[in-house]
């Protein structure tokens, strides 16, 4: 397992690759550094989205380096560079969110906790926030803050609505479709830069897909209907009567108004019935809050820096 570079997109320098193996024997690749700069403010794990990669965060890495932190990130299983699920790669699959967080949990005692200097923080993307949620009760003693850009805690804009789209992925995993693309999805992602759902920044958006042409390997197409159904499950979850109430983990939620990939007001009614939790909503924004243009991507990073070096308990804390 290796990092890629791109002349666009050049490996941070000091990047330590390594493979680590899950409980279920799946092995994931991650990639880890040590700050650039003193003082020494702790590490950051880092927590991609669905289909993404480690090369697509190099930029925020960096970012995050000059803060004073070290960083760890890593790819999901079926996804960059870790172990695909099946015969045919390009299928994003997964059979239940917990496996995303025995991966998390993996990287977290292998990497960030065995190699890493505390205080330990997390930023997640996406799907990754959701698995972060997922995880909180057992992360609540290994870390001190999570900050989440754009959870997967409601869909977005996708065509059918959610009511309808949760109950048919689990009538055809049920019946055995669960391998299958979800329908309309394919092999590669090869979307427009015009009206595309995720960024306005058109530079990191054609970094991005450059990257993917000149190592094909990373990419991962649509997700099958096993992963969507797996996606509901979680949704469900996290509005259970139980959830919010129980989450102790001090969380920002950091949502998009521009976002058509997942829902920003399942995270807004999700914060509201979280006391550990703020939310922040970035007005114009498209789903990848750290692939946008620098006008909302440091938004979103100035909520970062605030949030992170915030002292206050989370009682004392206000939406």
């Amino acid at each position: 397992m290796q990092l890629y570079d791109h002349p666009d997109n050049p490996v941070p320098a000091g990047a330590v690759c390594q493979q680590v193996t899950t409980p279920d024997g799946i092995r994931l690749r991650t990639a880890r550094w040590m700050p650039d700069r003193s003082p020494l403010k702790g590490t950051v794990t880092l927590l991609q989205g669905r289909a993404e990669f480690i090369e697509k965060y190099f930029e925020t890495v960096a970012d995050l380096r000059a803060r004073g932190f070290a960083v760890v990130t890593f790819d999901w299983r079926g996804q960059g560079g870790s172990e695909r699920l099946l015969s045919n790669p390009a299928r994003g699959h997964v059979d239940d969110f917990a496996d995303f967080v025995t991966d998390l949990d993996t990287v977290m005692d292998k990497v960030s906790l065995a190699s890493m200097p505390g205080p330990h923080h997390v930023l997640a993307h996406s799907t990754g926030g959701a698995v972060l949620l997922l995880a909180a009760g057992r992360l609540r003693t290994r870390i001190e803050r999570a900050v989440l850009s754009a959870p997967l805690l409601g869909l977005g804009k996708v065509g059918l609505p959610q009511g309808l789209i949760c109950p048919l992925s689990a009538a055809l995993s049920a019946v055995g479709f669960g391998t299958a693309f979800v329908p309309g999805g394919k092999a590669r992602l090869d979307i427009p830069f015009e009206g595309n759902p995720l960024t306005c920044d058109e530079f990191r958006f054609r970094r991005n897909a450059a990257v993917l042409s000149a190592h094909p390997e990373l990419e991962v197409g649509g997700p099958t209907i096993d992963w969507l159904a797996a996606a509901c499950r979680a949704m469900k979850r996290f509005f259970e009567p139980d959830f919010g109430p129980s989450l102790q983990l001090p969380v920002l939620l950091v949502a998009s108004t521009g976002d058509q990939v997942v829902s920003p007001r399942a995270s807004e009614r999700f914060a509201r019935q979280t006391r550990s939790c703020r939310y922040v909503e970035i007005a114009g924004a498209r789903h990848e809050l750290l692939m946008e243009d620098d006008f909302h991507r440091d938004q979103f990073l100035a909520a970062f820096d605030a949030f992170v070096s915030d002292g206050e308990p989370a009682g004392a804390w206000s939406l």
